[in-house]
């Protein structure tokens, strides 16, 4: 199977069975999603889903943030991972919004990357999440995935990022980023693949390698 014929196939699987997918997060509008993907960052969804209702009651919006203390923050997000470094972050991303871009998230990837803990991979959650733009984000999931399917071969996330740009279609990207993460969350996990009773496994590329059974074993991308 060529690679082409790998990602159409991957691509009309997807189509067929998870027509139908969005961030796991809990939001209402951009700057609530902002918050909640930056305290997402090595964290479960799960977790931040439990702090964020109380995050949005004390702090609704960038104003309030924004004039609030990183003690206080802290408080609130302490039972996440590296709250001191998230408390500090979400306090100087509310500070910036305030101050360059009126207090509006940007949709551009680049003005995203400039506000504190949001690198590559997070303006790419927010820009294709919140805006629908042709973006894929490659977390840890994405990154297994694509490797272990055959999507691409690349050792670093910008190096699968562009190759899954480079074969999926414009209008799919922001779709198949959710596709890929929740396949890897709940389908090709890190440490036992449930192979057996996955749609992929007939063009997965590691599966046939290992004829399935190894790679369910010891969990090896």
């Amino acid at each position: 199977m060529t690679t082409k014929e790998r990602y159409t196939a991957v691509i009309d699987w997807f189509l067929k069975n998870m027509p139908d997918v969005r961030s796991e997060l809990n939001y209402s509008n951009p700057y609530e999603l902002v918050v909640a993907v930056i305290l997402s960052a090595q964290c479960t969804d799960k977790r931040v889903n439990l702090v964020t209702p109380h995050f949005f009651k004390k702090f609704p919006d960038v104003q309030k943030l924004a004039s609030a203390t990183e003690a206080d923050i802290f408080e609130v997000i302490k039972s996440v991972t590296y709250p001191n470094s998230k408390s500090k972050n979400l306090l100087g991303m509310a500070k910036l919004l305030r101050l360059e871009y009126n207090s509006e998230v940007p949709s551009d990837t680049e003005l995203l990357q400039k506000l504190p803990g949001v690198g590559r991979k997070t303006a790419n959650v927010i820009a294709s999440v919140l805006f629908n733009k042709p973006v894929i984000a490659v977390d840890t999931h994405v990154f297994r995935v694509s490797l272990r399917v055959g999507l691409s071969s690349s050792d670093t996330p910008i190096g699968v990022e562009l190759d899954l740009t480079a074969n999926i279609p414009e209008k799919l990207r922001a779709t198949a980023h959710h596709w890929l993460i929740l396949h890897g969350r709940y389908v090709c996990v890190a440490r036992k693949p449930k192979c057996e009773s996955c749609g992929l496994s007939p063009f997965c590329l590691h599966y046939h390698k290992t004829g399935g059974a190894n790679l369910h074993k010891s969990g090896a991308v």
